[in-house]
């Protein structure tokens, strides 16, 4: 599997120890940014380029990293395709991924060690989406919602 990594200043330091653990565990990384820590950097830029891939790659999941998660939860969420959600736990992963199929998850780097961190990304890694045809109908109305043109 494809994992897609991105972080601001505030979750830099996360996202290098969590690159290494996914290498490690045999997982295809591909690093995003931010490629050094610099703390005027944007959150923003990184949800985009993160976003973007997994929107092409089905099979893929995103991992973005901020200080609060809240950022780039809601960037992330701009772009067609990306159902991304802010996840500070292990349960929360599994349900994102089973019930929900998100395919990018923010994480709260300021509040999150790296142990909690390794934990929660390998169950949302780990957990297949349960395709029962409630959750399914669910997808398809959140698919809609995507077609529509608020502006």
């Amino acid at each position: 599997m494809k994992v897609f990594l991105g972080a601001d200043h505030r979750g830099f330091k996360l996202k290098e120890e969590l690159k290494k653990f996914l290498i490690e565990k045999g997982y295809e990384v591909e690093d995003c940014g931010a490629f050094k820590y610099d703390q005027t950097d944007d959150y923003p830029d990184f949800a985009l380029r993160v976003g973007e891939k997994v929107a092409r790659d089905a099979s893929a999941r995103g991992i973005l990293l901020c200080g609060s998660g809240t950022g780039m939860d809601a960037a992330a969420n701009k772009v067609k395709g990306v159902r991304a959600a802010l996840v500070f736990s292990a349960p929360i992963a599994r349900a994102a991924r089973n019930d929900d199929d998100l395919n990018v998850i923010s994480l709260p780097a300021d509040f999150l060690k790296p142990q909690e961190a390794e934990e929660i990304v390998e169950v949302f890694l780990k957990t297949p989406f349960e395709a029962v045809e409630r959750r399914v109908r669910r997808l398809q109305k959140i698919a809609e919602i995507e077609k529509k043109n608020f502006r």
